[in-house]
């Protein structure tokens, strides 16, 4: 466990910026970079933290947390989905297969809690969802709830967009997004597993997924990104939740 006073003094050391001479032009995200090499990309994840689409500053050591949770994810779930990763040679880097992402990012929730909530109290819809009255802020949803969202541009905001919407304008076709939705449950369900054995509950994630075509021309559905980690999740502790919840407090 790293103490207060470790990380005091790495501050000074977070990688904000990534330059890589050799490796061609960087395309910048929130918090990885990437660069294109052939049918490669190279992920390199910053110490960068992002909340609301908005970088706010860089905290030790993030980077790295964030890259090995991925890869311990991402090796979990094989057998549920093809995933992009093909190395990890640095504890921030990741070598991947190089993929077409799809231009929606899945979210998975289990809870009514987050932005789901601040829609639900205002009598919105949730992604097209149209959940019961009555319900309350942190109530567990009988079947996780999958509210997708557009991937915004950086600086800009990802907005909600129902499962139907996203199929009719185009984004994805039909039974291509039948699978992404087969798929997210799935990881859904085996996150909630293990999160449980550790006594955490698995509240919400996002997923991002990506297509290749194999050597036989089929297109592939394979997942990218990260998966699992504190940045992508919300995780709340088992043993405090029910007591929390009846109490009409935040988990």
């Amino acid at each position: 466990m790293l103490s207060r006073d470790t990380l005091q003094q790495q501050l000074a050391f977070t990688i904000a910026e990534i330059d890589v001479p050799g490796l061609g032009d960087k395309i910048q995200g929130k918090v990885r970079d990437s660069y294109v090499l052939g049918d490669r990309r190279v992920l390199v994840t910053s110490d960068r933290l992002s909340a609301f689409d908005v970088i706010l500053t860089t905290v030790p050591f993030k980077g790295e947390v964030l890259n090995r949770m991925a890869a311990y994810w991402f090796n979990a779930t094989k057998d549920i989905v093809e995933n992009h990763i093909i190395d990890v040679p640095h504890p921030n880097i990741f070598v991947a297969r190089q993929v077409e992402i799809l231009p929606v990012e899945v979210i998975v929730r289990g809870y009514l809690t987050g932005s789901a909530w601040r829609d639900y109290s205002a009598g919105k819809d949730v992604s097209g969802v149209a959940l019961p009255q009555g319900m309350k802020k942190s109530q567990r949803f009988d079947t996780p709830l999958l509210t997708p969202s557009t991937k915004a541009e950086r600086g800009e905001h990802d907005m909600p967009i129902s499962c139907a919407e996203i199929v009719s304008s185009g984004l994805v076709e039909k039974s291509l997004w039948s699978e992404v939705e087969r798929v997210a449950q799935e990881l859904f369900a085996f996150g909630s597993k293990e999160a449980a054995s550790r006594g955490l509950i698995l509240v919400d994630t996002k997923y991002e997924f990506g297509t290749y075509l194999d050597a036989s021309g089929k297109r592939r559905l394979v997942l990218a990104d990260e998966v699992h980690t504190s940045d992508s999740s919300r995780y709340w502790i088992s043993a405090s939740y029910a007591e929390r919840y009846a109490a009409g407090e935040d988990p």
